[in-house]
């Protein structure tokens, strides 16, 4: 069977596969690897909201792409709750399959195409330039509006916190994008994954009052419950903003089948409802966090912004494969800064998920170095 044009050739490598080598290397250590590559959660789904996931088993109909009005509600809850959002409409609230699928199918979705440019950050999450390129449009990588010059986006992505690096950007700086993508006419689309993993200062929402002045105009706000929930496995996600953004998201998935299974849908009510367990797990990442960080900084590293989210974002001056072999060396596989733009070259990406177990064993490791 012949290919007409492969999707596949639209786009790099897939970064994971790039080191593959260096894994096998870190798996030979005596004491096993310690894997603080990827980010995914180690740590048990919470029984309350396994139980919701079960109590629903049995129902054997669709669901609705749009979601339960239960579970709409309690995302806007939450919102308002954990981060001080409000004004949202339930009815501007859409979950999807995992905020990745979601994040790689917006430029398309919202039909841009090759006319049309799109704003990713310097060192960014390698998705937003992957639905980019699946789409057809232009990428330019910008942390400042200044750089795109006379160019028009059509959407602009942000991220903060920031996953490799991060990074939090202020309330003037989030003032600053909305009020150029509005002169513009282009749409703001904010990464807001790591919003409930802040460890120094305050991170904020595109959508608080404070950046928006309670207007959500052109922007989608994407949020996951696979972080302080450990929904990684249930791809639990949903998108919230501009209502006309979002109802139109909407339709287009409900023609494409885009729809998050009702168990899931479940467990989403239940985790977005309740606190304590996602209290909990905050805290646990706080004090891997702790370990990590004087281990690393012990060894002779630096750790740059870092301020939230699950990640340490470290540099030896060095290339980023130097330091990956170095770590390597000593059982422990991280993610190359290069997995993220060529700005993070000289950074390695460190994970804060894993066992409390293999955290000690790698800040032994580093410390012994």
């Amino acid at each position: 069977m012949s290919l007409r044009g492969r999707v596949s050739s639209l786009l790099p490598d897939f970064p994971w596969d790039t080191i593959a080598s260096v894994k096998t290397k870190a798996a030979a250590h005596p004491g096993g690897i310690v894997d603080l590559s990827v980010g995914t959660p180690v740590d048990p789904v919470d029984p309350l909201i396994r139980a919701a996931l079960s109590s629903v088993a049995e129902v054997s109909g669709y669901p609705t792409t749009h979601g339960t009005s239960e579970l709409r509600t309690a995302a806007v809850d939450a919102l308002k709750r954990r981060f001080g959002i409000t004004g949202i409409d339930p009815a501007a609230v859409l979950p999807a399959i995992g905020t990745k699928e979601l994040i790689a199918g917006l430029p398309r979705l919202l039909g841009l195409g090759g006319g049309d440019l799109v704003v990713i950050p310097e060192v960014a999450y390698p998705t937003y330039e992957a639905g980019a390129l699946l789409a057809g449009a232009q990428i330019a990588r910008a942390d400042g509006l200044t750089q795109l010059g006379p160019r028009s986006p059509a959407l602009i992505y942000v991220n903060s916190p920031s996953n490799p690096t991060g990074r939090v950007l202020g309330v003037d700086h989030l003032r600053k994008v909305v009020a150029y993508a509005r002169e513009r006419g282009a749409i703001v689309a904010s990464d807001e994954c790591y919003l409930g993993l802040a460890w120094e200062g305050r991170a904020i929402s595109i959508l608080d009052h404070e950046v928006c002045d309670g207007d959500h105009t052109g922007l989608l706000a994407i949020h996951s419950l696979s972080k302080t929930s450990n929904l990684a496995s249930y791809r639990a996600g949903f998108v919230t903003g501009d209502p006309e953004l979002v109802a139109e998201l909407l339709e287009v998935r409900k023609h494409a089948g885009m729809m998050v299974p009702f168990p899931i849908q479940a467990a989403m009510t239940a985790a977005l409802g309740d606190d304590t367990h996602e209290a909990q797990q905050r805290e646990r990442y706080r004090a891997r966090r702790e370990v990590l960080r004087n281990a690393l900084l012990a060894a002779g590293f630096r750790i740059d912004h870092s301020e939230a989210g699950l990640y340490l974002w470290s540099t030896r001056g060095e290339s980023c494969r130097t330091t990956l072999d170095w770590l390597a060396d000593r059982g422990i596989l991280a993610a190359p800064g290069d997995f993220y733009g060529p700005s993070g070259a000289e950074h390695v990406r460190i994970a804060l998920t894993a066992t409390d177990e293999r955290i000690a064993a790698a800040a032994q490791r580093l410390t012994a170095a």
